[in-house]
């Protein structure tokens, strides 16, 4: 299946899997998204200190798996500063895979969503070999999903001697085609490496709404350009040279266009598009906690807000595609939109 959209409909990512509803990133979370429907599922990928690739949020884990409760690690808890934020927790450079594999996943939102919670303790870690045994079982499927990786932390990874071009070129190079695989990442070098590497695959560039690259501070400090910097229209232009196309922030898309918190698209879908760019946004959620405040029903965070609204004019911006935790409700507006 091709990464490209449809005619009519963006391609629908399933965010860590359909993590709404089970702990992000585990088989069910994956399984579920796939009996969705959905045309591709996210996994985030850091290593483990003997180079094998892991499918984690973040490669601090204290808030994804029962890492604290293991005496064993205890005295692995430590601090370190990765692009630039000081984390205290456990970290996966720190484990080989024989170690994680002894974890199991948790909920990463439990007071958003405690149902969630249920499944705790009940799920292992999975590695991108892993993943790719699920999507293979599913190959057979009419709607089988193909690949969307984010590659995690680059330049901090590089510089421990963990290179992600390297260890992701290792396992992706014999199943990898242009139409299975998008690689992603807040960091443009390491796309451009892996494509040097010679794995056909989309790339992606994500664009936080504040803050700049890591690898352009890495190497030009205070004169790194911001991520709002590489949104300009000539920036835009010279990304078109070196990758397939964007994906933002949703509050990159959606604004307010007064004070009584109206929302409106903003151009910037066009304007990617303009430049040859395919163009994604991340990431739909119905809680009231992820919802523009102008779609918040109530004042409890947990609580489903006026969901419908803001995803029909995410929808109706001329995305190529959206990342979903609840891939499903997504699907259901699109089948709802073409009939």
């Amino acid at each position: 299946m091709c990464a490209v959209k449809s005619a009519t409909d963006p391609l629908v990512i399933a965010h860590r899997g359909a993590s709404g509803y089970r702990p992000e990133h585990t088989r069910s979370a994956y399984e579920l998204a796939i009996r969705f429907g959905v045309g591709a599922v996210e996994p985030d990928l850091v290593p483990t200190k003997d180079g094998v690739l892991v499918i984690r949020h973040e490669n601090e884990i204290s808030g994804t798996t029962d890492v604290a409760t293991h005496a064993a690690f205890r005295d692995r808890r430590t601090t370190r500063v990765i692009d630039g934020v000081s984390l205290t927790g456990w970290f996966t450079e720190d484990f080989t895979w024989a170690e994680l594999s002894t974890l199991r996943a948790t909920e990463r939102l439990p007071k958003v969503r405690q149902s969630g919670t249920t499944f705790n303790g009940t799920e292992p870690m999975l590695r991108l070999s892993d993943l790719r045994e699920i999507l293979e079982a599913a190959s057979g499927a009419e709607t089988a999903p193909i690949m969307v990786a984010e590659l995690k932390h680059a330049a901090y990874f590089a510089s421990i001697g963990l290179p992600l071009d390297e260890l992701f070129t290792a396992e992706a190079a014999s199943w990898a085609t242009g139409d299975n695989l998008v690689i992603e990442s807040f960091e443009k070098s390491v796309l451009t490496a892996v494509r040097a590497r010679g794995i056909a695959a989309r790339l992606v560039y994500l664009i936080d709404d504040g803050g700049s690259p890591a690898d352009l501070v890495a190497t030009l400090g205070s004169a790194a350009p911001t991520y709002a910097d590489e949104l300009s229209d000539a920036a835009l232009a010279a990304h078109a040279a070196g990758v397939d196309g964007i994906s933002i922030a949703k509050s990159l898309l959606l604004r307010a266009t007064d004070a009584g918190g109206a929302v409106e698209v903003t151009d910037i879908i066009d304007r990617a598009h303009a430049a040859g760019l395919l163009a994604y946004c991340w990431t739909l959620r119905p809680e009231n906690a992820f919802l523009s405040p102008a779609f918040r029903v109530g004042s409890k965070k947990r609580d489903w807000g006026d969901w419908r609204a803001e995803f029909e004019l995410i929808l109706g911006s001329g995305v190529d595609g959206v990342f979903a935790d609840h891939p499903d409700l997504v699907l259901e507006l699109l089948r709802s939109r073409r009939s």
